[in-house]
C-alpha cells in the first residue's frame, strides 16, 4: 500500500466548509437496506473508507447494489440469511465489522470475516460471547487477535448479555436479533457510548421494529420473526469529521462555518460544540450549520464517555489552552483503531506538550505546539487531530501516514486548503 506523507505549516483558516456524510449514518443504512425486502435509496452517503467497506459487505451479504452518482440503490435479501459470498473483508472499518458480523450470524452458511492489519488488532471478544449464547458457532484463526475469524449460524434468539465497552457490540445484536425466528432478551453490562445506541435505536424505530428497553439502555426485550422496510433516506453530514475544522477554528482564532450539520440528529459528537464552548470558544448555531471562533481557550475537565471519537480534536484543543485539561471516563478510546490514549500522549509528546496517560483518560498541560515528524499511527481521527496541531504550530510538522484520514474524510485536504490550511501532499 502507498503512503502519503502531510506536510503542514502555520495556517490561519476562515471561511466555509461542507461536512462530509455521516460514517455511522451511512453504515446502518447499509446494513438495513442490505437486510430488507425490496429497494432502498440512500442519497449522499459516504462512499470512500468505511462507507466503502460497508458497500462490499452488503453485496457480500448478497444485496443488490447501484451507485448512480452520489446516491446508493440498495436492493435488499428480505429474509434468505444464506445468500452471497462466503469471505467479507471489512478493510479498516471496525463498525462494519461488529455490525455485519452479527448479521452473518442469522445464516447457517459459514463465512469469513478478515480486514487490514489494524483491524486484525481490533478487539471482538465481547461479542463473539454474545453470539455464542444465541447459538453461533465462531473460529478465530490466529488467537489471541480475534481477526480473522468465520462465524456461523443461525442464531435463533434467547437470552444473552453482552459487554458494552463498545457500543458497536451491543448496537450489533439491536441490529440482528429481531430478525432471529425468537424474540430476544439482552441484558448490558459496562455500558460505554450510549449516544451510538439511541443512534441505532432511532433507526429501530423509524423501521417500526417492535422493541423495548430500560431507560439506562441496558436491558431489551426484542421481539422476533420481523423484518425491515426499503426507505429514501438523506444521509445527514458527520458531527465527527465536523470535530477538526471546529478544533481548528477555536484554536486559529478566525470565523469557520461549517454546513450540512443537523443538530436534531442523534449523533452523539454534536456535543464537542458544547466542549468547545466550555473551554472559551466561540459557537453560533444556525438551523443547519454552526460558525466557530476562537477565544481565550482554558483547560477543562471533561468527561467523554459519550463522545470518545473527539478525543483527538479536543486533545489539540487542549495543548493550546491555559492550563491542564482533564479528559476522563473515555477507557473505551484505548480500544479504537489505535489506542488513541497512548498514541495521543506520544504524539503530543513529540510537539512538545505534556501528557499523562490515565487508565481511563489523559491530563493535557496546555502550552505552545512545535512542528515535529509525527505519525497518525494509521488511525484516520489521529491523522486529521495532528493536522489541526501542525496548523497551530511553530514550524513544520510532517505527518506519516496520513492517508488513513480517506477512512471517514477522503477530501480533508481539499477542504481545508479551500480556507487557507497550508498542506503539501507527498506520495
Amino acid at each position: 500500500m502507498s503512503t502519503r506523507q502531510w506536510i503542514i505549516r502555520p495556517s490561519t483558516l476562515s471561511g466555509t466548509i461542507a461536512v462530509p456524510p455521516s460514517k455511522s449514518h451511512t453504515i446502518r443504512a447499509l446494513l438495513v437496506a442490505a437486510l430488507a425486502n425490496g429497494r432502498s435509496i440512500i442519497r449522499c452517503p459516504l462512499l470512500q473508507g468505511d462507507g466503502a467497506s460497508a458497500i462490499r459487505a452488503a453485496e457480500f451479504l448478497g444485496a443488490s447494489i447501484d451507485i448512480k452518482g452520489s446516491d446508493i440503490y440498495v436492493t435488499g435479501i428480505g429474509g434468505n440469511f444464506n445468500m452471497g459470498a462466503d469471505l467479507i473483508d471489512m478493510e479498516n472499518s471496525g463498525t462494519g465489522l461488529n455490525f455485519f458480523c452479527s448479521i452473518a450470524a442469522l445464516g447457517s452458511k459459514k463465512r469469513r470475516f478478515d480486514g487490514d492489519a489494524s483491524l486484525r488488532a481490533r478487539p471482538v471478544k465481547p461479542l463473539f460471547d454474545a453470539l455464542k449464547q444465541l447459538g453461533a458457532d465462531v473460529i478465530v484463526e490466529n488467537a489471541p487477535h480475534d481477526v480473522p475469524f468465520s462465524i456461523k449460524g443461525p442464531i435463533k434468539g434467547g437470552r444473552v448479555t453482552i459487554n458494552g465497552i463498545s457500543s458497536q457490540y451491543v448496537s450489533s445484536l439491536l441490529f440482528a436479533c429481531p430478525l432471529a425466528p425468537k424474540d430476544t432478551h439482552i441484558s448490558v453490562v459496562d455500558l460505554h457510548e450510549h449516544p451510538y445506541i439511541e443512534m441505532t435505536l432511532w433507526w429501530l424505530g423509524n423501521q417500526r421494529i417492535n422493541i423495548e428497553y430500560s431507560k439506562e439502555l441496558t436491558t431489551y426485550k426484542i421481539r422476533g420473526s420481523q423484518s425491515y422496510k426499503p426507505f429514501d433516506m438523506l444521509i445527514p453530514a458527520d458531527f465527527s469529521s465536523a470535530a477538526f475544522s471546529a478544533a481548528a477554528a477555536a484554536i486559529g482564532g478566525e470565523n469557520v462555518t461549517l454546513t450540512g450539520l443537523d443538530f436534531s440528529d442523534p449523533q452523539g459528537d454534536k456535543e464537542i460544540f458544547r466542549h468547545l464552548e466550555t473551554m472559551g470558544a466561540k459557537v453560533v448555531r444556525d438551523r443547519s450549520s454552526v460558525t466557530v471562533s476562537g477565544g481565550d481557550l482554558k483547560g477543562a475537565i471533561i468527561d467523554l464517555n459519550a463522545t470518545p471519537d473527539a478525543l483527538p480534536a479536543l486533545s489539540i484543543i487542549a495543548a493550546a489552552a491555559q492550563g491542564e485539561t482533564l479528559f476522563t471516563n473515555v477507557e473505551q478510546a484505548r480500544i479504537k483503531e489505535t489506542d488513541r490514549i497512548a498514541v495521543m500522549a506520544a504524539e503530543l509528546g513529540k510537539m512538545g506538550i505534556s501528557v499523562r496517560e490515565l487508565p481511563d483518560g489523559m491530563v493535557v498541560g496546555g502550552g505552545k505546539l512545535t512542528g515535529a515528524n509525527v505519525s497518525s499511527h494509521n488511525d484516520h481521527r489521529v491523522a486529521m487531530a495532528l493536522a489541526v496541531a501542525g496548523m497551530n504550530a511553530k514550524g513544520e510538522t510532517v505527518i506519516d501516514n496520513a492517508e488513513a484520514a480517506d477512512v471517514t474524510y477522503p477530501t480533508f485536504v481539499e477542504d481545508f486548503v479551500k480556507i487557507g490550511a497550508v498542506i503539501e501532499v507527498e506520495n
